[in-house]
């Protein structure tokens, strides 16, 4: 299983989420259980690159809600040279490109940004469906649908299977209610997206607690998972990262 370590920005910081209350999200500071400086997402980054992640997944809440991208702090992470799935607010092809241009080796399509799904598929013809997740968010099971477009394919199956066909190569599930709450993860729901959508990898976040969760995940077929709070308060450990790498894949 894939272990991705989950940076929000937010004003250039790093911040712990929760329920998906942005207004109340407040800079970390801790990071794989020991003090950072608030907010301070290099050092972040570095304590998961200690703990043997390979994989970030950085998430520019400013970007997603209007405003401007923090390129720079982006930029440094991307260089530390570990994969980074960004999400970004990316809406176009134009928009995914500057996404790799900042360092991203995947780009990130969430639904809350989604103009359409004819504009996810454009972007996957543009820089390989491979490249692409496209990010079902949730909030309590229920999809968060910005854009009446797209509300016709209003369940998490009829959108996961609309991703896939728009050539999205990964598909990543992140209940907003659940994240940073350590309430754990929604397995039946997961089930129902893997059946809707078999031929791609998935992904999911948002209440991992710790091993036990991670492996539900793997039995309900997902192929990594986004990991934040369980690992700054230190309840997910290196070596279950390690194990989780070597051995899910195989339950």
């Amino acid at each position: 299983m894939r272990m991705i370590g989950v940076i929000d920005l937010l004003g250039g910081r790093a911040v712990h989420a929760r329920a998906g209350t942005r207004e109340s999200y407040r800079p970390l500071t801790r990071a794989a259980n020991v003090p950072i400086e608030p907010g301070d997402a290099r050092a972040l980054a570095h304590a998961y690159i200690r703990l043997g992640l390979t994989e970030m997944y950085i998430a520019d809440l400013d970007a997603i809600t209007g405003h401007r991208t923090q390129a720079p702090v982006i930029e440094e992470v991307a260089a530390m040279g570990v994969p980074i799935w960004l999400d970004c607010g990316t809406r176009s092809v134009d928009e995914a490109r500057r996404a790799i241009d900042l360092g991203a080796e995947y780009v990130v399509v969430g639904l809350e940004t989604l103009p359409s799904f004819d504009a996810l598929e454009e972007v996957a013809a543009a820089v390989g469906g491979d490249r692409v997740a496209f990010s079902l968010d949730l909030r309590n099971g229920e999809p968060v649908v910005m854009n009446e477009a797209i509300a016709a394919d209003r369940t998490a199956e009829t959108m996961a299977a609309r991703a896939a066909s728009a050539g999205a190569g990964t598909l990543i599930v992140i209940d907003l209610a659940r994240v940073g709450t350590g309430v754990g993860i929604d397995v039946a729901l997961l089930d129902r997206v893997r059946a809707a959508a078999p031929g791609v990898r998935l992904i999911a976040g948002g209440g991992v607690r710790g091993w036990d969760d991670l492996v539900q995940l793997a039995g309900a077929g997902c192929d990594g998972a986004l990991v934040a709070t369980a690992l700054h308060d230190g309840r997910i450990t290196a070596a279950e990262i390690d194990a989780a790498k070597r051995l899910l894949p195989h339950l």
